[in-house]
This record gives structure tokens, sequence and C-alpha cells, in this order.
């Protein structure tokens, strides 16, 4: 199970590490640290501060607190993906 963080629990100014997909590469995922800030159409929202781009904090996104949590998580992925 991953140990990521519920969105009920971060506020604002936290930093969290997500598991970044390229746009560009879908094949291609980094492990990110992105900052939970306001969001910018909507003060009463927060949103991902993540590459100097405002992203919409989805119910599916999966943040962690710390590098090595999403680093275990990203390895849990892959793995079971690859068929290890």
């Amino acid at each position: 199970m991953m140990d990521t963080i519920t969105l009920k629990d971060i506020k604002l100014g936290d930093e969290v590490f997500v598991i970044y997909h390229n746009p560009h590469t879908p094949t291609v995922a980094n492990i990110k640290p992105a900052e939970i800030v306001s969001h910018p159409k909507n003060p009463q929202a927060l949103a991902l501060f993540l590459n100097d781009t405002f992203h919409t904090i989805e119910d599916d996104d999966a943040l962690f607190q710390s590098e090595s949590a999403a680093q275990s998580a990203y390895e849990q992925m892959y793995e079971r993906d690859s068929g290890f």
C-alpha cells in the first residue's frame, strides 16, 4: 500500500512529492517536489505548483510527504507493471 497524504491533511505551503508523467512522453515518469499553493483562479481552493505551473489537485492524485515514500510507491508501481 502506498503511503500517500490525504487531501484533507494538506495545507497551504506544504511541500509534497508526486510521481509526474511527462505529458510529451507518457512512458517517462519522475519524482518531483511540488508546493501546495492557493489556486490562482479560486483563492478558496488549493493547487499544486509543479514545474512552474499550477495544477488542480484531483481526488486521484497521489501526494507523498517525502521523496523516499514517493520512490517506494514508484518502485511498487513499476515493479508490478513490469511483471517482476
